[in-house]
C-alpha cells in the first residue's frame, strides 16, 4: 500500500536551522504514539535519524519519521507556529477525525 509521504513547511525547516539541529547532528522526529486524550497524541523532538526513518529533507535540515507513525501522517503538513501563547510545531493531519484542544492528541 502506497502512503503519501507527509509534507514539511519551509517555516519548519527554518526553525531547525535557527535551534541547528543538523550542526547537532540532529533530525526533528514526528512520531504518533497511543494515548493522550483523543486516542493518537504526536511525540514531537530532536532525535538521531534511524535507518528506516522515512528523511524529509530542506534548508538543510532533516524531518524523519518512523514506518510505524508513517500511516498515521499521510498526507499531513509538519509546520511551525509562532503565537502569543507560544511557538510549537504542528501537525495539520487530514486523516484526523477530530482533535484536542491542546493539539497534540487526535482521533483517527
Amino acid at each position: 500500500m502506497f502512503t503519501i509521504p507527509p509534507k514539511v513547511t519551509t517555516r519548519a525547516f527554518e526553525r531547525l536551522a535557527e535551534i541547528g539541529a543538523n550542526a547537532q547532528g540532529k533530525a526533528l522526529r514526528v512520531a504518533v504514539e497511543g494515548g493522550g486524550c483523543s486516542g493518537f497524541q504526536y511525540e514531537i523532538n530532536l532525535d538521531d535519524p534511524k535507518d528506516d526513518d522515512l528523511v524529509l529533507e530542506g534548508s538543510g535540515e532533516k524531518v524523519v519519521v518512523d514506518s510505524v507513525s508513517l500511516p498515521f501522517l499521510a498526507d499531513a503538513v509538519i509546520d511551525f507556529s509562532e503565537e502569543l501563547i507560544g511557538a510549537r510545531f504542528i501537525i495539520e493531519n487530514p486523516n484526523a477525525s477530530s482533535s484536542c484542544g491542546c493539539g497534540v492528541s487526535f482521533s483517527m
